[in-house]
């Protein structure tokens, strides 16, 4: 089973209105520097357990491309994880996200979860069309980022697609 993994949003939350977001610190730290992107302190590296504990094969799907790996993975205590690299498209933008046909690409008929703060109901229905295995959008409050009702959400999902 794969799981697709956006950043920002998902790991990284952004645009609350107070802004008032926690900073984890990890002991030791990891050989990243999280000086290297400004806003890595505010990333719950208990999140990389948490994900590995999915047991799905984790993938990024996220802007970061391999610079997710080199700073993100170590600070989550995450290995090294493929990551989707983005076709060079100038079509004209539609309804549905511009990730959604790359990832069912890239999944290649697998089912996969994918985590985003920005999917919509045109992205499901597309997906759902378009794909023959089980899939789950599970769109993530990018002011809050993952949340404990977003993994029972994912976990029951899996724990259904694997029967």
């Amino acid at each position: 089973m794969l799981l697709f993994l956006d950043v920002d949003g998902p790991l990284l939350p952004f645009g609350a209105a107070d802004r008032a977001y926690p900073v984890y610190h990890r002991d030791p730290e990891p050989d990243s520097d999280p000086a290297g992107h400004p806003l890595l302190h505010r990333v719950d590296p208990a999140l990389g357990r948490r994900l590995l504990s999915l047991n799905c094969e984790l993938v990024w799907a996220t802007t970061w491309m391999d610079d997710a790996n080199a700073g993100l993975a170590p600070w989550l205590g995450l290995p090294p994880l493929p990551v989707v690299e983005w076709p060079d498209e100038d079509e004209p933008p539609d309804l549905l996200h511009w990730k959604t046909r790359p990832l069912v690409a890239w999944a290649a008929g697998r089912p996969f979860v994918w985590i985003d703060d920005e999917l919509t109901e045109a992205d499901r229905a597309w997906v759902a069309v378009h794909h023959p295995r089980p899939a789950l959008l599970h769109r993530v409050d990018h002011r809050y980022g993952l949340t404990d009702a977003d993994f029972t959400t994912v976990r029951e999902w899996l724990d259904r697609a694997r029967c």
